[in-house]
């Protein structure tokens, strides 16, 4: 299969990919905004209600994100400049493309950037559920919770 018609079949998952992305935050904004009409209950429901908003509303950013990585691939794509390193100006390959599809940097220039941030201290520690700015060892791991919903 050639290059272009790889990008094109390329095209239409990113297209397909960033209507339900759009249709799934229309849902979860929606349900963000609406007020509940049954707000009895004890803390423990607060609680949950309040835990269920902050997972959607993360997951509403991370899509928002996603879409926007889609969007600028896209746009990419009208200009000309979808496949081609943004870094290095060398075309991206295949392979990288159709595992991540809104990719802007080849494989060799995504490594160097993320041993650059490695290096500087900026990675994150994603096994962390929330960052405290104590010093004292009062974060929460995600292995630390027990919820009991029956």
């Amino acid at each position: 299969m050639a290059r272009k018609d790889a990008l094109m079949n390329l095209r239409q998952i990113l297209l397909k990919r960033r209507d339900a992305l759009r249709k799934v935050l229309a849902g979860d904004l929606s349900q963000l905004n609406s007020v509940r009409p049954n707000m009895s209950g004890d803390m423990v429901d607060a609680a949950l209600d309040a835990v269920h908003d902050e997972i959607i509303s993360q997951l509403a950013e991370v899509e928002s994100r996603e879409l926007a990585q889609i969007e600028n691939a896209l746009e990419r794509m009208r200009t000309g400049q979808y496949g081609i390193c943004e870094s290095c100006g060398h075309n991206i390959s295949l392979a990288r493309l159709q595992a991540l599809p809104y990719a802007t940097l080849c494989i060799k220039c995504q490594r160097e950037l993320e041993q650059e941030m490695a290096s500087s201290g900026s990675e994150v520690d994603w096994s962390r559920l929330t960052e405290l700015p104590s010093e004292a060892d009062t974060d929460v791991s995600i292995n630390d919770l027990e919820l009991d919903v029956s």
